[in-house]
């Protein structure tokens, strides 16, 4: 049951980008409400702010104009070093490509927040129970037989499947998936979806995800249109909850 209060709200953003001597006024003034334990679809057409959108709300850049706020504090403007300490540990994110690291493998791949994380000395300490976690992580989506292949070694549906553990290995409040199965087939896209639902679900994860794939928003909760750098009103309640 979703809480009545959001736990990420946006009000009034603006971001415009300058491509060469032209500026691109993406968001225009947006608003838009999260609550706890909604699994949210953004959808919009090439060039409508679903991207940048998700960048400001994970504090990967910050608004020209207007306000975020994560359960009433404002996050937008906040010092370099604590918006860093919520990517890492209250923001997870998944990308449409991946960005594992190739010289490392699965099971290292999936440590990496936490090595960023902790201290040379805590991480000395902590890494055999972290390691547990991440391999139970990884079993959970069904990567247990694949924690010592490099990324090159896997197919597209299993290094999206490895980004997700990654971006759940610090235990993150909102996971932000920017076009998770844009690179993927339909079908193993679909089996993508559906490991971020059982998250939602069994978890309450609170997942926001960006995608132009309309065949997938109905594993959602609700979506909501971005047009003109605007959330379209009213947003389309896909399922009860």
């Amino acid at each position: 049951m979703m809480e009545s209060v959001p736990l990420l709200m946006a009000t009034d953003l603006h971001k415009t980008y300058r491509k060469h001597a032209e500026k691109v006024r993406v968001l225009r003034g947006l608003d838009m409400e999260v609550f706890a334990g909604e699994f949210l679809s953004i959808v919009g057409v090439s060039g409508s702010g679903k991207s940048t959108l998700l960048h400001l709300l994970g504090t990967l850049d910050r608004p020209d104009e207007g306000t975020i706020q994560l359960e009433g504090e404002r996050i937008d403007d906040l010092p370099a070093e604590r918006r860093d300490r919520l990517r890492n540990q209250t923001f997870g994110f998944i990308f449409q490509f991946y960005h594992l690291l190739p010289e490392l493998n699965t099971l290292e791949n999936v440590l990496v927040p936490q090595m960023i994380k902790h201290s040379t000395l805590s991480w000395l300490r902590q890494r055999q129970p972290l390691r547990r976690r991440a391999v139970e992580l990884l079993e959970r989506v069904g990567l247990g037989q694949r924690l010592k292949h490099r990324p090159r070694e896997l197919s597209g549906g299993e290094m999206q499947r490895a980004a997700i553990a990654r971006a759940l290995i610090n235990q993150p409040r909102i996971l932000l998936a920017d076009e998770p199965t844009g690179n993927l087939d339909a079908g193993t896209g679909a089996e993508i979806v559906q490991v971020l639902r059982d998250l939602n679900r069994r978890e309450g994860l609170t997942i926001i995800m960006v995608t132009h794939n309309l065949d997938i928003v109905t594993e959602t909760d609700r979506v909501v249109r971005l047009v003109a750098g605007q959330i379209e009103r009213a947003p389309q309640a896909i399922c009860d909850f």
